[in-house]
């Protein structure tokens, strides 16, 4: 699991900065057994408008490429 967190991690690195630049984030909340990835939008992106769109446009796509094990992403609002 320690591998896939890696791996996932790494993908959102890459997408990072345009989140940062626009005064958002996202962090990784847990990567379960079967593998469902649950992720928090954070700062500007947690009431953003456009996050749903930010979430499946950018961040999902981002993982599947990267991380085809994760079988599900699931945007957790806390």
């Amino acid at each position: 699991m320690d591998d896939m967190y890696r791996k996932v991690e790494e993908a959102l690195n890459t997408i990072r900065p345009y989140l940062e630049a626009d005064g958002g984030n996202v962090e990784v909340l847990e990567i379960t057994d079967n593998h469902i990835l649950k992720l928090e939008l954070t700062g500007a992106c947690k009431t953003c408008s456009m996050s749903h769109m930010t979430l499946k446009a950018g961040i999902e796509e981002t993982i599947r490429k990267a991380v085809p094990e994760i079988k599900e992403i699931l945007s957790i609002q806390n």
